[in-house]
């Protein structure tokens, strides 16, 4: 949630605040401020809504500032409003920050600041005591300030902040939620995230938790929770600026759609062999070590979730463990059977979701042996594992997560065929064969990205409906939560998703003439069983969506549309047919006149709980 940036140095820093906080307002667009130190005064400018209302509010501005902050928002205490916008500012009006987070004891510390010292606080948000709370603690030094408030604030949050009497210098401090650091030729720079600092850098410092940034126009410090200045080592940056931007795609969305075969080719051809054999590059698994787990347990929120779902199926069909799949949010507060005989997989895209950051953080204290599969090089997820597998989808910028659920069904296939060959489970001839079977989706998935035109066609007379289903056997049942999932994220039309057989124990009652059911037909051993489900449906005068395996001849009897996917064995049909169920949401959405890449409400990266 929320977008950081700040920086400063030699060039104007209004212009390079602007440009990150568009890389960043997927991750909070309720709205969006600049603070700059400015002709020997803290300058604020906030505005509700997008950052486009901002550039607006601040247009025909001559600004010469060198340092500042700027922050897109994402609320959590306090509407959506002018006021509650960041940067906030201590009551003298000397200090500015932005703010990624929740300061959970904002309100005694808010008690405490109007009792003892008189602040009259003008705004709804925890984060305005940050500001206050500096602005007390502050005797000339900012940094050591920061290192006062921070010892009572509780959270997870990140800040970065600036003083008027300081007008070269940024602070910004780490507990728990993104921050990132970097030194260029001209100018230093703070972010929540790297895609707001590819076009200035080609390698940033990850901040850990606990550690304080201090910048000036010529140097980058980084001190340890001890007050220690640290030496790390900076990190390269992968990912191009050409990777952030739209290319010539309407959205987001439909761009990285459309990535998936380069995404799925790039993970896999990382992790095969030109003999045939699967390489785990950043994984250290042995036989001994799967000997000793007597049950895995893969946790992660919302896409990944269902990502995690489709690989518990494919775990236990292939390595034979026991596969618990769970959502990071109420693991955490179950009190789960977790000990030294568990393997604990995280799947995070930004490997910065909160819930299954301390989700692992609990199993890790419980004697957990860590896995992650992560898409961000040295997020915080992936530091905190025994053994990362990072996806290779690139920048994923739309809210709805497109190709980094296919790339992590990749990697937990990949897993679990590797896990397979050590254990024995899987013969030579299997293994062999799958592998060439990965290897040919890139290919097949780009077969299904040529009849885009289908589902638009079909969006374009199915756009007003209000409720739609999505249902499935096996396999198909897990995917059929991650297509309910796209279509509410973008379109905010009422979906549900429910396994194929247990419509008689419930969701039939809803089936009534015209209702809209997307069924998942694509399993070959269970076709009987789910085609006697679309035979009911079709009793019921509904209207029948089938996505099913090309050559598929019975669908069309019953379904009113039939879309097909290239023919492949029934483990590895979720990477085909997850394409046109997020097509579907996609031109449903377009057709709607949503905002696809920004829809209400959601962020990217939940760095909250």
């Amino acid at each position: 949630m929320c977008g950081i940036v700040g920086c400063t140095g030699r060039d104007k820093a209004s212009d390079m605040i602007i440009d990150g906080l568009k890389k960043l307002e997927y991750r909070g667009y309720d709205s969006a401020g600049i603070a700059l130190l400015e002709r020997g005064k803290v300058l604020v400018k906030k505005k509700e809504g997008r950052i486009s209302n901002l550039e607006k509010e601040i247009s025909g501005e001559r600004f010469t500032a060198t340092t500042g902050i700027g922050h897109t928002r994402w609320a959590t205490h306090g509407s959506p409003t002018d006021v509650n916008a960041h940067p906030h500012t201590s009551q003298d009006g000397r200090i500015a920050i932005v703010h990624n987070g929740i300061i959970e004891n904002y309100q005694d510390l808010r008690k405490k600041l109007e009792k003892k010292y008189g602040i009259e606080f003008r705004t709804d948000t925890d984060s305005e005591v940050i500001a206050q709370l500096l602005g007390v603690l502050y005797e000339g030094e900012l940094e050591s300030a920061v290192r006062k408030a921070v010892k009572m604030m509780e959270g997870a949050y990140t800040f970065g902040a600036i003083a008027q009497d300081e007008p070269d210098k940024l602070v910004a401090y780490r507990k728990d939620t993104p921050l990132i650091a970097g030194m260029g030729e001209r100018n230093c720079f703070i972010a929540s995230d790297m895609t707001a600092l590819l076009k200035y850098l080609d390698e940033i410092y990850l901040i850990d938790n606990g550690e304080m940034v201090v910048e000036t126009p010529d140097s980058l410090r980084i001190y340890s929770p001890d007050g220690k200045e640290i030496n790390k080592k900076p990190l390269k940056i992968t990912w191009n600026q050409e990777d952030a931007e739209r290319g010539g795609y309407p959205h987001f969305m439909l761009k990285e759609i459309h990535e998936q075969p380069k995404a799925i080719k790039e993970t896999l051809a990382r992790r095969i062999g030109r003999n045939g054999k699967i390489k785990l590059d950043g994984i250290h698994l042995t036989l001994k070590d799967l000997q000793k787990f007597n049950k895995i347990c893969i946790v992660a929120c919302g896409t990944a979730y269902h990502a995690g779902l489709v690989g518990k199926y494919i775990i236990e069909q292939m390595a034979r463990i026991p596969v618990e799949t769970d959502v990071a949010s109420e693991f955490r507060y179950r009190d789960p059977f977790v000990d030294e005989k568990t393997l604990f997989i995280a799947i995070s895209q930004s490997g910065e979701t909160l819930d299954t950051l301390m989700s692992l953080r609990e199993a890790k204290n419980k004697g957990a042996r860590i896995l992650s599969i992560v898409n961000v090089v040295g997020s915080s997820v992936a530091r905190e594992s025994d053994d990362v597998f990072y996806t290779w989808a690139g920048p994923e910028i739309a809210v709805a997560s497109t190709k980094a659920f296919t790339t992590q069904l990749v990697c937990l296939y990949l897993l679990a065929l590797y896990m397979a060959d050590l254990k024995g489970t899987v013969t030579k001839e299997y293994y062999n064969s799958m592998v060439s079977d990965l290897k040919g989706l890139p290919d097949k998935a780009k077969r299904v990205l040529r009849k885009e035109g289908q589902i638009e066609s079909m969006a374009k007379l199915l756009y007003n409906r209000d409720n739609i289903f999505f249902i499935g056997r096996g396999i198909d049942s897990s995917l059929s939560y991650e297509g309910s999932l796209k279509l509410k994220e973008v379109s905010y039309i009422n979906s549900f998703a429910t396994a194929a057989g247990e419509l008689k124990h419930g969701p039939i009652a809803l089936m009534e003439p015209e209702t809209t059911v997307i069924a998942l037909a694509t399993q070959d051993r269970l076709y009987d069983k789910m085609f006697a489900n679309m035979e009911e449906i079709n009793a019921r005068h509904a209207h029948i969506v089938a996505i099913v395996k090309s050559g598929d001849k019975k669908a069309k009897t019953v379904a009113r549309d039939v879309f097909t996917i290239p023919k492949c064995r029934d483990e590895l049909t979720p990477m085909l047919s997850i394409i046109p169920l997020q097509l579907f949401a996609y031109f449903m959405a377009r057709e709607r006149g949503e905002n696809i890449d920004k829809p209400r409400n959601l962020a990217k990266s939940v760095t909250v709980e």
